[in-house]
């Protein structure tokens, strides 16, 4: 009887502990085992953008544009920036492998004097979740 209890709890510890497994590998065609659920990969023409000099009270906008270099779609979630004064706009849909996207910056210099840094960090389901591009000013009085 003890041996019969062993053998059904040691049964049982093996179907509760495989439960959890079944996305090891799903069939594809002809019964293949797909592994591979691509990868996805951002790249940026440009990560740096120099405004040169800017008026206090201008706004002034730029686009970074982006390719999906990757093997499966590209998905931006986010852009965000360090500063109130630039503002995003982005892409939302998905971009196929060697489709292309934009981020565009605009960027605000009311109140602004001198040189200005600023950062805008677009998130992504890439390789690389987060990139960082960054935007600078001079700015001057009227």
């Amino acid at each position: 009887m003890k041996k019969f209890i062993i053998s059904a709890l040691l049964v049982i510890g093996f179907l509760v502990s495989s439960c959890g497994n079944r996305n090891a590998g799903t069939s594809g065609i002809n019964g293949k085992l797909e592994t591979d659920t691509g990868r996805v990969e951002i790249s940026f023409r440009e990560y740096e953008h120099d405004f040169g000099i800017v008026t206090e009270g201008e706004k002034v906008s730029y686009v970074f544009s982006f390719e999906n270099k990757g093997s499966t779609n590209l998905v931006v979630t986010s852009v965000s920036t360090s500063c109130g004064c630039t503002a995003p706009k982005y892409d939302t849909k998905p971009i196929p492998p060697g489709g292309s996207g934009n981020v565009e910056v605009v960027y605000n210099a009311s109140g602004m004097s001198g040189k200005q840094t600023k950062t805008v960090s677009v998130k992504s389901n890439a390789s690389v979740p987060v990139v960082l591009l960054r935007i600078t000013a001079e700015v001057v009085e009227q």
